[in-house]
């Protein structure tokens, strides 16, 4: 079984901090003594969009952390669109919250890089250059905006590891996930990594032709759970898709975490309460739950492999 809490955040003047807090009581997590890496979603810098992790929900969650007795809390990203990563974190306004709070952060596109053997082997590659900020840490925190995506249908928990590859090594977008398969790089990058927790930004996410071409639209919560996978999962429902027929999904849930409602335990909200859909773009709509027409056709796995998608 895996928890997951969704929190109610109304909008962005919420108290971050509080509500993080209160999901790492109920779900049970021990930061004491960890030296804790937050991973934010972190693309292009547009006005009135949702490209991007809130920087208030990142520096809640540092705070939380540090509450929770962490011993160290960093910030990291390693955008595969915008190469200036000073830009970026001064447009958005992360870098005002981090300095205020005393925060490091970390780029990740030219840091420090040690190689890695996969843990899963779907890309095909045997070891993969990983940095060394990432690779220290003891408690990794994959922070995303809950976004639909026009290649991977959904950007969450999963995908957010794209940011974690090195730009200066692997070129912009992360060329070489993309060769290999973004469904591939996907698993393959969270076998490799094994994130301790998600903390989804799910107050303002984005619709349509995400990750940066689509819409705002507000769904209202934080989601946080120490499984990923089911995380995504959950959140994949709320916006009227079946994670069932996601190839990176369903192979991840095979060893890396649950998908499958019966599975999943969950804390503060119901899902229910948030559940809408998205619009997708037109070949992802085949996956919404909307055109199941039974509880077993939400559950039973595609056969679909993930070469074939």
């Amino acid at each position: 079984m895996s928890r997951v809490g969704l929190f109610p955040a109304a909008d962005y003047a919420a108290d971050f901090e509080n509500i993080i807090g209160r999901g790492l009581r109920e779900l049970g997590i021990d930061a004491r003594g960890r030296r804790v890496f937050l991973k934010p979603n972190m693309v292009e810098y547009e006005s009135q969009t949702a490209i991007n992790t809130h920087p208030l929900v990142v520096a809640g969650a540092a705070l939380a952390f540090r509450s929770a007795g962490a011993r160290e809390v960093v910030v990291g990203e390693g955008p595969g669109h915008r190469r200036d990563i000073e830009y970026l974190v001064t447009q958005t306004g992360l870098f005002d919250h981090l300095r205020e709070n005393r925060i490091r952060f970390v780029d990740l596109n030219h840091d420090d890089v040690r190689y890695v053997p996969l843990r899963s082997r779907f890309t095909g590659l045997d070891r993969l250059a990983l940095p060394v900020e990432l690779l220290q840490a003891d408690f990794v925190v994959s922070m995303p905006k809950l976004k639909t995506h026009h290649w991977a249908a959904l950007t969450c928990g999963m995908k957010n590891f794209f940011g974690a590859v090195p730009g200066a090594v692997y070129g912009w977008p992360k060329n070489i996930l993309h060769m290999k398969g973004i469904e591939n790089s996907i698993v393959d990058l969270n076998a490799t990594i094994r994130p301790s927790f998600a903390i989804v930004d799910a107050v303002t996410a984005m619709e349509g032709d995400g990750p940066i071409m689509g819409r705002p639209r507000h769904v209202g919560f934080i989601g946080m759970s120490a499984d990923v996978v089911a995380m995504d999962a959950t959140c994949a429902r709320i916006i009227g898709l079946n994670p069932a027929l996601m190839p990176h999904l369903r192979e991840a849930s095979r060893f890396l975490g649950n998908i499958e409602t019966r599975r999943i335990e969950h804390r503060g909200e119901p899902p229910s309460k948030y559940e809408t859909t998205f619009d997708v773009v037109e070949h992802f709509k085949i996956i919404r739950l909307a055109t199941d027409r039974s509880r077993e056709a939400r559950e039973q796995p595609s056969t679909t492999a993930l070469s074939e998608y």
